[in-house]
Formats: C-alpha cells, structure tokens, sequence
C-alpha cells in the first residue's frame, strides 16, 4: 500500500471518535440592570493541579491542557493568562460603583495542535471554566458559580496561514471569543450561545 494511502488511513483513525456536538453555552445570562452596577476589580484564575497536560503534536492529545500557540513554557500558566485577559476585555464595559472580583476555575483548554493545523480537516478549541462573583469588598457571593462552555472552531490549513498573516492567531482568536462570550453572560453583549458539529475533542 502506498506511503500516502497509509498516511490517509492513519489520519482517518487518529480523527475516528472525535468528530461530534460542541457548543458556547451557558445558563441564562445576568440581568443587566444588575452588571452594569459592578466595576471590574480583579480577576482570579484557577487552573486545577488535577488537570492533565500533553504537549504532544498529535491530532487530538488526550488532555485537559493543549497549548501551542505560546513558545515552550508553563502551560497552566500560559492558558490562564489567556483566559484572564478574555474575561477582563468581556467585562470592560462594567462601569458602576460596586467593585467585583470575577473568580474563575478551569475545566478544559484544549486547543489546537501544529499538526491538526497542518493537515486536520477541521478542529475545534474545547474551552470550559466555571466563574462566580464576588463583592471585592466583603468578599460576599454575588452570583451563583455557572459553567461557560466556550467552544470555537479552529483555523486549519490555508485558512490558518491567511488568519495567522492577518493577526488572528489562536491566541487573539480565543481571548476575543472569551471576551464576547463573557459580556453575552454579564448580559452587556450580544448572546453568543450556539452549538456546531466538527471534529475535535
């Protein structure tokens, strides 16, 4: 059998299994009138000791935390430095008098591998983390703690060379999609919710 029949056969199964249902999702976002009193003091990432890494460059590693869109270093880190920044341009608008700390804890970041770029016919960024609000001055909880499941899909191929040449490159693509869906749960922007079908993990 040829060298590249084989090397399709092998792509097929790497990607068999992980094709399926994602979404951005949340419950029901927060009433405005109550948002648009906070003003944002801080924001606290977690990221679990429990979550597993992988810096392998296969098509879907399975781990918690797959990042490559930074040079080699702490990964945990990294992605709740992405996240944070998400959070803090999503929740930019809130301009009251309450001061708030957004406490967010991780579940999921898993994006996308050099080699899915290169030759996946498609993938996804499966991100998810919990967040809560809380008075930064009495340290009382002004929300209940909600899943966001951030979802979206990946650039791959020529359609990755083209975003990344333009400036959208995973990083700026996934902080901004954190930023709107973050204001959509604030209830200060659009709702972004939405499920799709792709492959990924």
């Amino acid at each position: 059998m040829r060298p590249v029949v084989l090397g399709a056969l092998a792509l097929i199964t790497a990607l068999a299994g992980c094709g399926g249902q994602f979404e951005t999702s949340y419950d029901a976002p927060l009433a405005a009138e109550v948002s648009q009193n906070w003003s944002l003091s801080e924001v606290v990432v977690n990221v679990p000791d429990a979550l597993t890494v992988s810096e392998r460059n296969r098509f879907a590693p399975n781990a918690d935390i797959v990042w490559h869109g930074d040079p080699e270093g702490n990964r945990r880190d990294q992605v709740a430095v992405i996240v944070e920044d998400g959070i803090r341009a999503g929740a930019a608008s809130l301009q009251g008098s309450e001061p708030v700390v957004m406490s967010v804890t991780l579940e999921r970041f898993h994006a996308v591998t050099p080699r899915a770029v290169a030759s996946a016919p498609a993938a996804v960024h499966n991100i998810s983390f919990a967040v809560q609000v809380f008075d930064a001055s009495t340290g009382s909880a002004l929300t209940e703690p909600q899943r966001i499941q951030a979802d979206l899909e990946a650039n791959v191929g020529s359609a990755a060379v083209v975003a990344a040449a333009e400036g959208q490159t995973q990083k700026v693509r996934i902080t901004n999609h954190i930023a709107r869906v973050t204001s959509g749960w604030l209830g200060q922007g659009a709702d972004v919710r939405r499920g799709f079908t792709s492959l990924g993990r």
